[in-house]
């Protein structure tokens, strides 16, 4: 049986980032992954899916190109060649893995791996052995169980399409709902969104799922409120929708499916090794990734905290640090987070929502909001508000939740993130001067 000091189980960011980090710091290690290196943002996740937003962006600015004086008259979109040119970007990446992977010395088996006990895998036949064993195999996307569900698709298979369909409708209320019928409306494609109730991206705050489905709608995207589906069946070459409110939805080319994902843990054997699960079967880790069996610890999608690549590759580094760089008390602060939601327009939230730190600090709490239209529709006919909110806790006003949905809200959160981890105050934002012309200095200039 080979010895080792780290066996990782899953080739995604944080599986990647940890057997990286562990080698680099002198431990021996394998990591097993038996599809394409990278995970689901890599392959069929967050980098795909940017590449399909930039073409979606970029058909929104074509059709505002007339308002600047530019003459677009004959553009079409080649939808085939798109898919090509994000393979091959996507298949450098997988090589750019595993280059990676051989420069730092972890040993790669593209095999299945299953626990035989707490310390020992077997995969392809052989048994590999540690003292440690983390499980990062990340997450699939969830099907409903009613009738005709096969007939439709999940995010997997959007990116398998070959040629754009003429109509699509979506069921689900969260990101990857929402990112999707956002590309598929920009691009020309008849868009429906479904949703079971009537709100969208319900872990955010109120307002920018509210001004979501404003923007939606605006866009032409048909948003479907207590539109839970209840059944699917073939129809006039498509898919048909029956609806739990009793309608049916015109046929459409292509359904797609997008109402959650579920960790990758079905073949792990952990049952036998008696690591805790929840009930949704997430497996359940302290602040510093241990699983309830000494010696195996969990990070990213399937543990269920905060399912970000960003997050699951820093919870990674700073395991494989604890574990063997000498810094025992190595964690990552959950807290805080900044997220993306690669809608249209954009989404940037970071911190509590208004609701929860009113749950949480009750009446200390004050908010501040603005809304406005972007310069860039100045010269526009047509226009589109950004939205933004500062939550402020106590009587220096520690800002405790900044959110925005407009233009640029993706690459201006970023930098706001860090004043709100480093726990900046109102104060500090008014006496900070802004950058004018921006949407960003609303952030600064609110009262």
């Amino acid at each position: 049986m080979a010895q080792y000091d780290l066996l990782v189980i899953g080739g995604g960011s944080g599986g990647m980032a940890c057997a990286r980090r562990a080698a680099q710091n002198g431990a021996r290690v394998v990591l097993f992954e038996s599809a394409r290196l990278g995970g689901t943002c890599v392959n069929v996740g967050c980098v795909p899916k940017k590449v399909m937003w930039h073409a979606a962006d970029f058909a929104d600015k074509a059709a505002d190109a007339p308002g600047y004086g530019f003459r677009v008259a004959g553009l079409t979109h080649d939808w085939a060649t798109l898919r090509a040119n994000r393979e091959a970007f996507i298949q450098r990446l997988n090589g750019i893995y595993a280059r990676n992977l051989d420069k730092d010395g972890v040993s790669w088996v593209a095999e299945q791996a299953t626990f035989v006990d707490a310390h020992t895998l077997e995969a392809g036949g052989q048994q590999f052995n540690a003292d440690h064993v983390v499980i990062a195999s990340g997450g699939h996307s969830q099907w409903p169980d009613i009738p005709g569900t096969e007939l439709g698709e999940d995010s997997d298979g959007f990116f398998e399409w070959r040629e754009q369909p003429a109509s699509v409708a979506i069921s689900g209320s969260g990101y990857i709902a929402t990112e999707l019928a956002g590309v598929l409306n920009s691009l020309g494609t008849q868009t429906t969104l479904l949703l079971r109730k009537d709100h969208v991206l319900k872990q955010f705050d109120t307002m920018l799922g509210e001004a979501l489905i404003e923007h939606m709608r605006a866009a032409g995207i048909n948003v479907r409120t207590h539109s839970g589906v209840r059944a699917l069946s073939a129809a006039d070459g498509g898919v048909q929708a029956q609806l739990h409110n009793g309608d049916s939805l015109p046929p459409v080319t292509r359904f797609l499916w997008a109402i959650g994902r579920a960790p990758n843990t079905a073949g792990l054997g952990l049952e036998a090794i008696g690591v805790d699960t929840s009930t949704d079967g997430r497996i359940n880790v302290d602040e510093f990734q241990n699983t309830s069996v000494p010696g195996i610890y969990a990070l990213g999608d399937v543990t269920g905290q905060a399912e970000l690549t960003p997050v699951a590759i820093a919870a990674g580094r700073r395991l494989a640090d604890r574990l063997f760089n000498n810094q025992p008390d190595r964690w990552l602060d959950y807290h805080n987070i900044p997220s993306v939601v690669f809608t249209h327009p954009p989404i940037g939230s970071v911190g509590l929502s208004e609701a929860a730190a009113r749950a949480e600090h009750g009446n200390a709490v004050r908010v501040y909001t603005s809304q406005f239209v972007p310069l860039y529709y100045g010269a526009l006919e047509h226009k589109v508000r950004a939205s933004m909110k500062l939550v402020c806790v106590g009587a220096d006003e520690r800002i405790v939740g900044a959110h925005v949905i407009g233009d640029g809200a993706d690459e201006m959160l970023q930098g706001f993130a860090v004043a709100v981890k480093m726990g900046a105050t109102k104060a500090d934002f008014d006496d900070t001067v802004a950058i004018h012309p921006t949407s960003a200095e609303e952030f600064v200039t609110m009262t």
